[in-house]
């Protein structure tokens, strides 16, 4: 396994590359050279980045995500992960010779040193689970490797007027385009980022949303008033007799493909700091408020599942707990007590 370490001079304009080879015997060669090598790890600014990386393992990795018909999203999830244990093991001995202990000591390393929450670290013991039992083809002890206890916090909800102001102050058309179907439609982030013109109709007033999470294809409603923004917004930014169905709706900066995830989160951490709101307050927020509002409303929650594409309705449900009581008609014993 080679792993390229890449330090950035402190003139910000030129790198010095140091070769790390790792050999069997686990020794290593360092060298400094000018230029990566083609088949190697870069490590930058404490992220890897994978550019070629299990070789010996990929072809039957893919092999098994075809096979099952695993999401894209699940796919680049799993490499990324496995890449990073892969290199974690490889400092020390072979991937191939690894034991419980190793795997054990690797997920004390995620949650004590690199901070990470029980959620994610899941996630990685899942990405170790499948590399562990389906590649290495060896047997998974499910006692030795305990999934962590998730923490499950409350999300944070803005009031309707709160998310209104937000987006009447956004001046950017493609901005408040975006941030009204999240909000209106209950999109999450990346679904709103992958939109095609072609998923949006106008006569039904719905929105199609294809392989969204769990590789599930829903519909949901399309307002008014984002359809007067989407308007807008369209006939400012494309031509149309060039333009196809399949075509992105929001385009990202290189103009070819749809605008990135991180792109419209940073947008709502600019927002969130405009308005002085709570640190929790992100785009997925308004993906919260959108089911909440509905429920105040009193949709049925039957509904509000099928718009969220929630596998189940329990956790739909949730966001009862979310929602002002008030609103929903609900009264204290105190307020219906005779004596006040």
């Amino acid at each position: 396994m080679i792993l390229l370490v890449c330090k950035q001079n402190k003139n910000h304009e030129s790198h010095t590359f140091m070769l790390i080879s790792l050999t069997l015997n686990h020794k290593k060669i360092n060298t400094q050279i000018r230029a990566p090598p083609p088949e190697c790890i870069v490590i930058t600014n404490k992220k890897i980045w994978e550019v070629k990386v299990m070789e010996n393992y990929e072809e039957k990795i893919h092999l098994y995500f075809e096979l099952k018909g695993t999401p894209q999203s699940s796919r680049e999830s799993y490499l990324k992960r496995i890449a990073i244990f892969i290199k974690y093991i490889e400092l020390i001995k072979n991937v191939e010779d690894i034991t419980f202990q190793d795997i054990q000591q690797y997920i004390l390393h995620l949650k004590n040193e690199r901070k990470l929450s029980s959620g994610t670290i899941n996630n990685y013991i899942s990405a170790i689970k499948f590399f562990t039992t389906v590649i290495l083809e060896k047997t998974w002890e499910q006692n030795k490797v305990p999934r962590m206890k998730r923490n499950s916090k409350m999300p944070e909800i803005l009031p309707k007027e709160t998310v209104i102001n937000i987006l009447d102050s956004l001046k950017n058309i493609k901005h408040k385009t975006i941030f009204m179907l999240i909000y209106g439609s209950g999109l999450r982030v990346s679904e709103v980022a992958k939109l095609k013109i072609g998923d949006i109709c106008s006569r039904s007033m719905r929105i199609r949303v294809d392989k969204a999470k769990h590789d599930t294809n829903r519909y949901t409603i399309l307002p008014d008033a984002t359809l007067k923004v989407l308007r807008n917004y369209f006939r400012s930014n494309f031509n149309i007799k060039s333009y196809t169905p399949n075509d992105y709706l929001f385009l990202g900066q290189n103009g070819k493909s749809h605008i990135h995830v991180k792109t419209i989160k940073n947008l709502m951490i600019k927002i969130r700091k405009r308005f002085k709101l709570n640190d929790n307050i992100s785009a997925h927020t308004l993906r919260h408020c959108f089911a909440t509002h509905l429920l105040e409303e009193k949709v049925d929650s039957v509904f509000i599942q099928q718009m969220l594409g929630h596998k189940r309705l329990q956790t739909t449900l949730k966001y009862l707990h979310l929602t002002s009581k008030s609103l929903l008609g609900v009264k204290s014993p105190l307020d219906t007590s005779d004596k006040k």
